[in-house]
């Protein structure tokens, strides 16, 4: 019977994660990879290649090719837990109301967690697009030159997404080429699109990142891997030598994310965000960071567990960076935030890149 509470619990979760979830599996992301999360690492296709096609011959036929498909290893390297006590009941008589409250709790945390994740390897692998200032009269054409860019990066046309923020949506809604969700297909509405616009679904994202506006992208090219290495159980605490008659929601989750074509994930901001490129430095295990856009002093950060806001103060958590100077420990493949701040160490602009430290 615990067995099956612990697979019923987390089989609730993820259907409520899949559904509260603004960056969607399916949407956003693909969940296309062999082996087991918990594991700590999986293997996924790359998607930098088609099959060749070539001439038939009606006497000779056509050569025959090899096919072949490349993987990537990507490392599980977010490992997220939730160990929540309901003081007052053993495991066994929890109610069932209480027991639904605090798995709703859990699932709407673990999405704002793994959506907040997912956006960050979007950013700091996919590619931006700088704009000075964006305004109703000039969102449209934005969003024209986002389309522009994914097509020449041979991304396919059905299935793109637009990410924006609440205050670019707000630009868009006054746009004349805006439909909105009512006259689009059962399909698209229940995936949780607000509208189209340049042949992109739209959905609204309440993200406060930056200078950001939207991302513009296709799920064949970012994948994420999410499992529950341990199920979620009411788990009761009696023999802790601490508790008596309580019971803990807990449970653990692994995931990570990929970005597999940096050109078919488009990052638009304005004002623009910080120019970074990252090389490996002198020493072993450390990057440099070479910084362009910038005209303030610039600080960084090691894999945030949330984006800089505009106007936040960065007194703490930061480090100070002199570009193309400062040596950066920090695992390959690690997401470093850059801040710009003014004079009161408040942010006024952002960017972020994945660590390529020296071997």
């Amino acid at each position: 019977m615990a067995h099956e509470q612990r697979v019923r619990y987390s089989e609730l979760i993820l259907a409520k994660m899949r559904k509260d979830a603004v960056l969607k599996d399916g949407v956003v992301f693909n969940n296309d990879y062999e082996g087991s999360p918990k594991a700590g690492a999986v293997k996924i296709p790359v998607r930098d290649t088609e099959v060749a096609v070539g001439d038939y011959d009606k006497v000779n036929g056509v050569a025959q090719g090899t096919g072949s498909t490349s993987y990537q290893t990507l490392t599980i390297d977010k490992d997220k837990a939730v160990n929540e006590i309901i003081d007052g009941y053993d495991a066994q008589a929890v109610p069932a109301n209480l027991i639904a409250d605090r798995l709703d709790s859990a699932s709407y945390a673990l999405t704002q967690t793994v959506d907040s994740d997912g956006a960050t390897e979007l950013l700091a692998n996919g590619t931006k697009s700088n704009k000075a200032s964006i305004d109703k009269d000039t969102a449209y054409a934005a969003i024209v030159d986002l389309r522009t860019a994914l097509s020449k990066a041979n991304v396919p046309s059905d299935g793109r997404y637009l990410l924006v923020t609440p205050d670019f949506f707000a630009l868009i809604l006054k746009s004349p080429e805006f439909i909105s969700a009512s006259a689009l297909g059962d399909t698209v509405k229940a995936t949780g699109a607000v509208g189209r616009i340049a042949g992109f679904n739209v959905y609204e994202w309440n993200d406060s990142t930056t200078g950001l506006q939207a991302i513009a992208g296709h799920p064949k090219f970012a994948t994420r891997v999410k499992e529950f290495s341990v199920p979620v159980k009411l788990q009761d605490l009696g023999g802790d030598g601490k508790h008596i008659g309580a019971s803990a929601v807990q449970g653990r989750m692994v995931y990570a994310h990929k970005v597999l074509r940096a050109s078919a994930v488009v990052a638009m901001f304005a004002p623009a965000a910080l120019g970074i490129t990252a090389a490996a430095g002198s020493t072993s295990g450390q990057t440099v960071l070479t910084v362009t856009g910038n005209t303030g002093s610039l600080k960084y950060r090691v894999a945030p567990a949330e984006r800089a806001v505009f106007g936040e103060s960065t007194a703490s958590g930061f480090t100070a960076l002199t570009s193309g100077t400062t040596a950066i420990t920090a695992a390959a493949g690690t997401i470093i935030e850059v801040v710009e701040v003014d004079g009161s160490s408040n942010v006024v602009a952002a960017g972020y890149v994945a660590s390529v430290p020296k071997a």
